[in-house]
């Protein structure tokens, strides 16, 4: 479930550790290295050197290595940073209430005792050095009403697979993409093109807020719809039942009321 909000919480927790010397490496789980990254490789990099900077776009956070490389990290649905044994988020949404070190698909020990771990019981996220940062989108907490427009303008999809689109809007997932559609009253099945001016708007200060709101709440799952994602659940807002259905093979939530199409 990290979206880019949990990421960002992972990002700040992982500056717990930067400028700290790298004794050793363990990544025994091959599925879980991405494009030419292997164990060798990762030694090679990361061991002697630190961690200067900790960025994220989207989803993905990149750790810069004094040596000019990059460590890419992904977490797919259920993997959660962890550094000196300290989690920014203890619990995720749709993963397991257990904490198995037996999850551990990553770990990165450093010279004064500490490590940093990526824990990902289902292993659905990745580890790569170098990723190519230009396949992502405008960053979530970046993005205007201009490049809004850019992104929904030219295009039939539906506005919130449009949204989910990484490559043009790297950070949204599906509870955040819900939640915003919800509050802009915009149906998530709509094609992006088909919204006018006044509408892209909206929907750009509905976005900014969510975004804004959720951070600091702690987290994509903190929306005022979150509780009522499932079935038989009702619309806060009209107190009617919410509908059901896939858009770009997501379960999606709306309201027929103050969402019609």
């Amino acid at each position: 479930m990290p979206e880019g909000i949990e990421v960002e919480y992972y990002r700040r927790g992982a500056e717990a550790g930067l400028s700290r010397e790298i004794s050793s490496v363990v990544a025994d789980d091959l599925r879980y290295l991405k494009g030419q990254t292997s164990p060798e490789i990762l030694t090679e990099a990361l061991v002697g050197s630190e961690f200067l900077h900790a960025r994220r776009i989207g989803k993905l956070l990149y750790l810069e290595i004094d040596n000019g490389d990059c460590l890419g990290l992904r977490f797919g649905m259920t993997g959660r940073i962890i550094v000196d044994g300290s989690a920014p988020i203890e619990y995720l949404e749709y993963s397991s209430v257990r904490d198995e070190p037996s999850w551990d698909r990553l770990i990165v020990n450093f010279a004064d005792g500490g490590s940093m771990r990526i824990r990902d019981p289902r292993r659905l996220g990745g580890v790569e050095l170098n990723p190519d940062l230009g396949l992502l989108g405008y960053d979530l907490y970046a993005l205007t009403e201009q490049m809004l427009k850019d992104v929904l303008l030219g295009s039939a999809r539906p506005i919130k697979a449009r949204l989910m689109d990484q490559s043009r809007i790297a950070g949204v997932g599906n509870l955040l993409a819900d939640e915003i559609l919800w509050r802009a009253s915009i149906d998530p099945r709509r094609a992006s093109d088909s919204l006018n001016n006044h509408e892209i708007r909206t929907l750009h200060r509905h976005f900014s807020k969510t975004v804004s709101e959720l951070t600091s709440l702690g987290g994509s799952h903190m929306g005022l719809l979150q509780d009522h994602r499932v079935g038989g659940g009702i619309c806060p807002r009209d107190g009617i039942p919410l509908e059901r259905y896939k858009v770009g093979g997501r379960t999606t939530y709306s309201c027929p009321e103050h969402q019609k199409g």
